[in-house]
């Protein structure tokens, strides 16, 4: 195990047996995150980055089997931020609370037009800030609209590389078209972060093992990996969350593999565990995305519920 690890560290290459040798053994667990800290810290350095997060609607036409924000369930109060609230908040983040990225994030909420969109992102981009959307699938065309308005990065998480796990979980949705807005992602230009759940009922190491060489085959720049945390108003009540232990090994596995990215130390990591966070940061993670979304807010904003 010891060779493996260094392997890592040494060429950055490991294949699906070995990643998986890893994922069961944790014995090995210290060593495997301090090597992921020290990879960190040669590649990226010790600066957290920190990320402005607006969550700027919570209505989602999707139906996934693990979201608090999924269209079925009646028992969350929706809001949709009016988009003059969006900018006024992302600028007064970067004016007078200092961030220098600012991180839009939605469910899919088919209210926010290419028209509307793009005139926030034009407005937003006027503070100098860099800009992430987190806003799901669209169109090819949309994604390059978007970036020609000024944004910098999208986030669209795949949650899980295993196609028949994922059309399980995300009903009325396929995973041959969310591999492809991933690519069409990067063919317009964007930086693009992706990213996985770990304990969704069913998923297997291996599946996770493929999850990390999917992020390196689909030259990710950025990757959040946070553990399954049951929401009780989805299919999934009853289900046990996932391991935080597992979570932060595959994170600590996706650094060693691509040691330039950015990753975050997601949410979900500090909601499972006190001190959640701070762990991911000394196991391979430089990335904190403080919510910048106004507090009467932010309970609405429920992907999972503690």
């Amino acid at each position: 195990m010891h060779n493996l690890i260094s392997k890592a560290v040494e060429s950055h290459n490991l294949n699906a047996e070995e990643l998986l040798e890893l994922l069961k053994n944790d014995a090995i667990n210290p060593e495997l995150f301090a090597s992921a800290d020290k990879v960190r810290k040669k590649f990226v350095g010790d600066k957290v980055l920190l990320r402005g997060l607006i969550e700027f609607s919570n209505i989602c036409r999707n139906n996934c089997c693990y979201c608090g924000l999924r269209r079925d369930n009646r028992k969350l109060e929706r809001y949709r931020m009016p988009p003059d609230e969006i900018v006024y908040l992302a600028t007064d983040a970067v004016t007078k609370q200092g961030f220098q990225t600012i991180v839009l994030q939605s469910g899919e909420d088919l209210w926010f037009s290419q028209e509307i969109l793009c005139d926030i992102i034009h407005r937003i981009k006027k503070t100098g800030c860099a800009l992430t959307l987190s806003i799901g699938e669209k169109s090819a065309a949309e994604y390059q609209a978007y970036r020609a308005a000024g944004a910098d990065r999208f986030l669209l998480r795949i949650e899980t590389s295993d196609p028949a796990l994922y059309e399980k979980y995300d009903p009325d949705m396929s995973w041959k078209k969310r591999v492809q807005c991933l690519y069409d992602l990067k063919d317009a230009g964007f930086e693009l972060g992706c990213g996985c759940l770990v304990g969704l009922p069913g998923q297997s190491l291996e599946s996770l093992a493929n999850d990390v060489l999917f992020f390196k085959k689909i030259r990710a720049d950025m990757i959040g990996i946070g553990p399954l945390i049951v929401h009780p108003d989805t299919p999934l009540n009853g289900n046990p969350n996932g391991s935080f232990t597992l979570a932060l090994k595959v994170m600590a596995l996706t650094r060693l593999l691509m040691p330039q990215i950015n990753i975050p130390a997601t949410t979900a990591m500090e909601a499972l565990v006190k001190g959640g966070r701070e762990m991911a940061l000394n196991s391979g993670a430089n990335v904190y995305m403080p919510k910048v979304t106004p507090l009467n807010l932010q309970s609405l904003y429920q992907l999972y519920r503690k």
